[in-house]
């Protein structure tokens, strides 16, 4: 197994850094170019970057904002939100992305996937799985987690894989924002089921929870907001708490 990667994600409304539970009831936390530079200055191995609300307002993600971000870090960043077309990809690439994410749009037009990855290569398209728990299976849900739809994500998963995705951002919208923990079932079922990397997302809240996560199921990297936009866990700290618990982490 590769090291373990930490990274931090900035949901992104109107220039804004926020964060909510459950993706509802939103709460500034703070400028996204400055908490880019702090998490770089912490030791974040890659930086997730999600412009939460351009599928829904049918506009596109903030190119200049996400050009300002990069031009101030030096880790690997991905940039999501609004994208429909290679066209799409490549404006953000311009602008400083090394990835992108997609998410409502690959369900729409799954061909998209393979279209990003024969454009730019796999390794740049990762796609976003937000699950739910609908009677007891978990289903993908779609624009911001307000739309379910028919897709179990194991199956889903599995689909993005053959398509081409390079990687998988897997986020339990039940855990999402309750700093409750990861969701160690679902997230476990999908990283034994694929064979690219999956990141962690949704319930971080405290350090233990991270090493959970890694020690109890495949997955390659955890991804966590709040906890860090509040300034409630320094990722050196986390990493060193990791390496503490003999979970490969990068320095």
């Amino acid at each position: 197994m590769l090291k373990r990667r930490i990274i931090p994600c900035l949901d992104i409304k109107e220039g804004r850094t926020v964060k909510g539970v459950n993706f509802k009831n939103l709460r500034d936390a703070g400028d996204p170019v400055e908490l880019a530079k702090l998490y770089v200055k912490q030791g974040a191995d890659e930086l997730v970057f999600l412009d939460i609300t351009a599928t829904i307002e049918n506009r596109k993600a903030l190119a200049g904002l996400v050009e300002r971000i990069a031009g101030e870090i030096n880790i690997p960043f991905t940039v999501g939100g609004g994208i429909e077309s290679v066209n799409d990809v490549s404006a953000l690439l311009k602008a400083g992305a090394d990835k992108v994410t997609i998410n409502s749009s690959a369900v729409r037009k799954p061909e998209l996937i393979s279209e990003i990855a024969s454009q730019f290569g796999s390794q740049c398209i990762v796609v976003a799985i937000d699950t739910k728990l609908i009677n007891d299976e978990w289903m993908v849900v779609v624009n911001g987690g307000r739309t379910p739809t028919t897709l179990y994500a194991v199956s889903w998963a599995l689909n993005v894989e053959d398509l081409g995705a390079g990687e998988i951002l897997l986020t339990s919208m039940n855990n999402d924002g309750t700093k409750s923990g990861f969701s160690i079932d679902i997230t476990g079922e999908v990283s034994r089921s694929v064979n690219i990397p999956v990141i962690a997302s949704g319930g971080a809240g405290l350090m233990k929870h991270f090493s959970e996560v890694f020690f109890n199921t495949g997955c390659s990297a955890a991804l966590a907001a709040s906890i860090f936009h509040f300034r409630e866990i320094d990722i050196r700290d986390l990493k060193r708490y990791l390496l503490n618990e003999n979970i490969s982490v990068r320095c």
